[in-house]
């Protein structure tokens, strides 16, 4: 055992056996400071570190009970042990239960106490080396998630490095789908809170009346159906960070309440007027461009910039230069091979969805294929017709024709052609739309000129077709290509 001086606090309302317990260790050579009420014990631990707590279970005022229990919520760094002359079960199992690390009745040996004392602050000692273990091994891979040599991404990687050590609010913007949830936990694992909790909430998933209860939990009875107490996320994330997606869905109603917990870090439960103290980093994410969100009068313009003390656009997919390659070979099960004409269409595919689409799309492919063989035939018909109707052309020049007027029509001579029913010129003129807006369906709607329901059902109808029809729409791919048709 450890011969090193204990840095203790003792404890006691009762005089003589304070002083007794004092002077014994102090004898020992250990740094002693002994009060005599748990108010000015709290103050003390509050400004000053110390290895081992000796807390009187009983005492005038504040209790040791209570004051074990206000380390325990402010989280302050110290091993209690629990005194008492008149103990029971329920007693010591409440201590243990609030976060004591023994539990010894009085009278007792001081050699013991002593004994206990060392246990106590080996058990300190421990908890915080393995802590530190914890902020080393996350610290040292930082980015483990991202998966890229792109120069977009390692300009996204740099950001990262530099904002991860801070505690400032980040916002996180870019398409659905390019990764921001990885982004934000590789800025969280950067950070000094990387051992601590980091909890989502994603905006969108809730109803608007329940949103409040989620974020900033409530008490039993402030509304129908709460029928306990519940703690929100902001709690449950204390002392870590809470990633709030897709925050451009937040209610105007609750925007100021999010706004409070960022200026002072206080909050209140659903039905409860005490206010509670959180300590909380605040990652945000959007795929809303939440400038025109504040000038449109949806979002609180002095909650827009409290999140955009630091921001971070993420790259989409097709922006990112030979890293499709890099995520496939991640992504796909090691038992598995790809077909090179099959690598070759999913890196000319301009990826509307981004990687989460990519990761769906390799993992239909791996329950297609047969002898673990991935073949062109295994992708998605979107991607297959998307590359047959761009034969030999380079990935430069397909983003250039994306980007490209829209004032000609380059498949109008299919217009009184007999070789073509309204369905193919139909679904040749929707899918260039769609592929120059980038797979957005509510613009490519608004170019359209229709509901954006009957889009979802003009597209449903084309795949529903699409082997029927593969023939005819050959022909018409070809036709529609040799005319410098872009989709």
């Amino acid at each position: 055992m450890s011969e090193t001086p204990i840095k203790l606090l003792l404890v006691d309302d009762e005089e003589d056996s304070r002083r007794s317990a004092a002077k014994w260790m102090q004898r020992k050579g250990h740094e002693v400071t002994d009060v005599s009420n748990a108010a000015e014990a709290l103050s003390l631990i509050q400004r000053e570190t110390f290895d081992v707590g000796i807390f009187d279970m009983n005492m005038p005022g504040m209790s040791g009970l209570e004051l074990l229990q206000r380390v325990h919520q402010e989280k302050l760094d110290i091993e209690v042990i629990m005194l008492t002359g008149q103990g029971t079960v329920e007693t010591a199992v409440s201590a243990m239960k609030m976060g004591a690390c023994d539990y010894l009745r009085k009278p007792c040996s001081l050699g013991d106490l002593e004994h206990h004392c060392f246990r106590a602050r080996e058990r300190r000692q421990l908890k915080k080396e393995n802590k530190q273990l914890k902020a080393v091994i996350s610290r040292a891979r930082p980015t483990a998630s991202l998966i890229g040599e792109s120069p977009s991404l390692m300009q996204v990687v740099k950001m990262i490095e530099k904002v991860g050590p801070t505690n400032k609010p980040v916002l996180l913007q870019g398409e659905s789908g390019t990764g921001k949830e990885v982004v934000a936990q590789a800025i969280q694992q950067a950070s000094h809170f990387a051992e601590n909790p980091f909890v989502t909430v994603n905006c969108a998933a809730f109803p608007e009346n329940l949103v409040e209860s989620e974020l900033f939990g409530h008490l039993k009875g402030s509304f129908t159906g709460a029928t306990a107490d519940k703690p929100g996320l902001f709690e449950i994330a204390d002392e870590g960070t809470l990633f709030i997606d897709e925050v451009g869905e937040l209610p105007l109603s609750l925007q100021p309440k999010l706004l409070r917990v960022l200026e002072d870090g206080t909050m209140r439960r659903v039905g409860c007027h005490r206010e509670r103290r959180v300590k909380v980093r605040i990652i945000a994410a959007t795929n809303r461009d939440l400038q025109q969100e504040v000038d449109a009068g949806r979002f609180r313009e002095d909650l827009f910039y409290r999140i955009n003390v630091f921001s971070i656009q993420l790259p989409t997919l097709r922006e990112r230069e030979g890293d499709v390659d890099r995520l496939i070979d991640h992504f796909l099960p090691r038992s598995f091979r790809i077909e090179q004409d099959a690598r070759d269409a999913l890196n000319r595919y301009p990826w509307p969805g981004n990687i989460r689409q990519l990761i769906n799309v390799i993992e239909r492919a791996t329950i297609l294929s047969e002898n673990f063989d991935i073949m062109l035939d295994d992708l998605p018909c979107e991607i297959v017709n998307y590359n047959q109707a761009l034969p030999g052309r380079s990935r430069t020049e397909r983003t250039d024709s994306l980007h490209a007027p829209t004032n000609a029509s380059p498949y109008s001579e299919m217009l009184g052609d007999a070789r073509f029913k309204l369905d193919d010129v139909v679904r040749v003129h929707v899918e260039e739309v769609l592929a120059k807006e980038h797979g957005n369906k509510a613009s490519t709607a608004r170019r359209l000129g229709i509901h954006r329901r009957k889009l979802y059902r003009l597209l449903d109808r084309f795949q529903n077709n699409a082997n029927a029809n593969k023939e005819t729409n050959g022909e018409c791919r070809e036709f529609v290509s040799s005319c410098g048709s872009a989709v």
